[in-house]
């Protein structure tokens, strides 16, 4: 079964302010690592479509919807929190983020692709219900999630997030939906500050501190996550992947290596082939650090593909 890759050339339009570290080099960091490795020759290659307004407020308020399609600026930048800001080509991409997650979605119910890595940005996990913040708009995984919920009727959805920031939107959005399971490691104390309903029954957060090395990380993974997804067996897992744990990725403190990258990923997958069908959708959400971005993103996708063997 072939592994999907869904991007835009329109999520290249964003951007922020100059030297912004969320820039559109990191799409294509990855896609050249992808292709070095000769592995764009063997996934099955989507245009991102834009979301609906339906299926952005089965995440967001809509007044909230409303508000950020009014802010997209004819020219120039305009804010929306003190690091997150719009271009005229930031609502496009935006939408095409969204609509990468729900397009990966319908692919894995249907069976055309099980698996599949969204290469879009901007990022989603920091956008709440009514609230956009750390660099996001739109909350795609949470929005692909509850697509998988709501029109595809799925009934155990998992969302698993390994950047080192915490998902603080995603859990916002699905903290009270009983289909959903929200596994979570990140750096805390760190942005956005906020710890999380920590190892409650769908809510699995798991703070970690600075300078968390690779044995440490995966120990707590072990631990937490595996369990709970074992004990919940979803139908399908959604992965944020945010790459920004790297020991070279200077926008967090942890230690993380490639190799930790790989082994979390084929976890998760080994998760998905015993509950889910195989079913495992990716999403990118952090990773600035462009050598270590584009190698690892190459990495988690060659686990996803089903070239590694740990």
């Amino acid at each position: 079964m072939p592994t999907a890759y869904i991007t835009h050339p329109d999520c290249l339009r964003h951007e922020m302010v100059e030297f912004h570290p969320e820039c559109p080099q990191r799409l294509t960091a990855i896609e050249d690592q992808l292709s070095a490795k000769g592995l764009m020759d063997f996934l099955r290659y989507y245009e991102a479509p834009n979301a609906t307004i339906e299926q952005l407020e089965r995440a967001h308020d809509n007044k909230y919807v409303e508000e950020i399609y009014n802010h997209s600026p004819l020219e120039g930048l305009r804010h929306v929190d003190p690091d997150t800001c719009m271009n005229p080509f930031t609502l496009e991409a935006a939408q095409r983020s969204a609509g990468a997650g729900i397009l990966a979605t319908d692919l894995a119910v249907s069976g055309d692709a099980k698996r599949a890595f969204c290469n879009v940005r901007p990022p989603g996990h920091h956008a709440e219900k009514d609230a956009a913040m750390g660099f996001c708009f739109f909350n795609n995984v949470a929005i692909a999630a509850l697509h998988a919920i709501e029109h595809h009727k799925l009934k155990r959805v998992a969302i698993v997030d390994f950047d080192v920031h915490h998902g603080n939107g995603t859990e916002d959005i699905l903290s009270h939906n009983p289909h959903a399971l929200f596994c979570s490691t990140y750096q805390h104390p760190f942005y956005p500050g906020y710890a999380g309903k920590t190892m409650e029954e769908l809510m699995v957060n798991v703070p970690l501190p600075a300078g968390t090395k690779g044995a440490d990380y995966r120990k707590a993974v072990e631990e937490t996550w595996i369990p709970a997804l074992r004990k919940f067996k979803p139908e399908i897992i959604y992965i944020s992947a945010g790459f920004d744990a790297h020991i070279d990725d200077e926008m967090g403190g942890f230690s993380l290596m490639d190799s930790d990258y790989i082994w979390v990923t084929d976890q998760i997958c080994k998760v998905a082939d015993e509950f889910s069908q195989g079913r495992v959708i990716s999403m990118l959400e952090g990773g600035y650090d462009l050598v270590s971005l584009g190698r690892c993103a190459t990495e988690h996708v060659r686990v996803l593909m089903g070239l590694h063997h740990i």
